[in-house]
């Protein structure tokens, strides 16, 4: 009886940590991020990058590889540019870019 019970229990704890996988979504931080391009208008876009990342240095990388991509990796971008806004449940879009790079941009305005 005792090994039987101890069988029921272990299925119990593996079927619970299943469906606690399958319903596990990556939460992501949202970065509000502004800045001046070289001919004097506003770049709009957001960092998004796992929430667990709350060093700005690594969330400023982030943008200054975008920013290289762009034409305009000469342009600053502190704290000034770039802020927290919130926390989210990642869209589908942009997880396997977050796996795969560490980090997302969504483009706001005057990002072409």
């Amino acid at each position: 009886m005792r090994i039987l019970s101890s069988i029921v229990i272990m299925l119990f704890a593996f079927s619970a940590n299943a469906q606690n996988n399958k319903t596990k979504t990556m939460k992501v931080a949202v970065w509000d991020t502004y800045v001046t391009k070289k001919d004097g208008s506003i770049m709009h876009f957001d960092i998004i990058a796992p929430e667990e990342i709350k060093e700005t240095t690594i969330i400023y990388a982030y943008g200054r590889e975008y920013l290289k991509a762009k034409g305009q990796e000469e342009q600053p971008l502190t704290s000034k540019e770039c802020s927290f806004c919130h926390i989210e449940t990642v869209r589908p879009q942009c997880e396997a870019e977050i796996k795969q790079k560490g980090y997302f941009i969504i483009e706001m305005e005057n990002c072409k």
